[in-house]
């Protein structure tokens, strides 16, 4: 399922790419589709790499990683998406930040938080990065109306499923969980969300040791 639906984001993209927007008529659903195709694929590798981790099966590999050049790969996947719902990324990041993190867990996490912002800007998406008080602090903030209320504070990592929103918080346990396994010295990666930010909208915060 998780290769098929890759597959099919692919194709969704290249004809996206294809396409213009004064001239076919379905390009705005066509985007719809290539979100929801993201969506599931995304809680699919989640869900995998969760099931790994509960069975210690997940080689969890955290090593230096280029911080500027993470985002930057990241911007680029997210790219044709954000293009076709005229959302602008700004990418903010010193060139000489160095993290130390598993980098196919935390690409998940962000990607997800990534997708998810499309879905709630006004039009501005910033993934930033810096490190602050000796952790490297990860934010994906946007424009919109921010975050309910029930999604903040601490428990809101107790929420169960709402049918009515359609939320499973698969995200944010995923997120939490990844976040959790990078300790150093004593220190353990966190998770939190806010309102506010530099575009006023929610604000996706992972902090790592």
């Amino acid at each position: 399922m998780k290769n098929s639906l890759g597959m099919l984001s692919g194709l969704l993209e290249k004809f996206l790419a294809e396409q213009s927007e004064t001239v076919f008529s379905g390009y705005k659903d066509l985007s719809s589709m290539l979100y929801e195709t993201r969506r599931i694929n995304n809680d699919l590798m989640q869900l995998l790499a969760l099931y790994k981790l509960d069975q210690n099966l997940y080689p969890f590999d955290p090593h230096p990683v280029a911080v500027s050049g993470f985002l930057g790969e990241l911007a680029a996947q997210n790219a044709r998406l954000l293009a076709a719902r005229r959302i602008t990324l700004i990418c903010d990041c010193p060139d000489t930040l160095v993290g130390h993190f598993d980098e196919d867990l935390l690409q998940g996490a962000i990607n997800q938080a990534l997708n998810n912002a499309s879905q709630y800007t006004r039009g501005q998406i910033r993934l930033a990065a810096a490190m602050v008080d000796g952790m490297l602090e990860i934010r994906v903030e946007d424009d919109g109306e921010g975050y309910p209320p029930c999604m903040l504070g601490d428990e809101a990592a107790q929420l169960g499923v709402d049918f009515n929103r359609g939320s499973t918080g698969l995200g944010l346990h995923f997120a939490r969980s990844v976040a959790a396994l990078h300790k150093n010295k004593g220190r353990c990666g966190s998770l939190r969300l806010e309102n506010g930010g530099l575009l006023g909208g929610g604000c996706f915060i992972l902090q790592l040791p």
